[in-house]
């Protein structure tokens, strides 16, 4: 797997790989991560850029949200254990 390029953001890394005909695309925010996969069939050609257009900020908003739930959704089940 290799990078590819990284999109500079506030609120999370997000890297792109490119590993196997397909794109990785990794959100990491403190211990947690997200990654997206799309297959180069998928794009029409625009490769990263054609990516990077998709990470709009309405999508990344979306992804910083979920962060919020699997880190409560950790926390809860990290409690239940003790």
């Amino acid at each position: 797997m290799r990078v590819i390029a990284e999109l500079p953001h506030p609120e999370c890394k997000i890297t792109l790989f490119n590993m196997n005909q397909k794109y990785i695309v990794k959100f990491e925010q403190g211990t947690l991560e997200q990654s997206y996969k799309l297959s180069e069939l998928d794009l029409t050609g625009g490769g990263a850029n054609e990516i990077f257009a998709m990470l709009d900020e309405a999508f990344i908003a979306t992804v910083v949200e979920r962060f919020k739930g699997m880190r409560t959704d950790f926390s809860a089940a990290y409690e239940r254990q003790q």
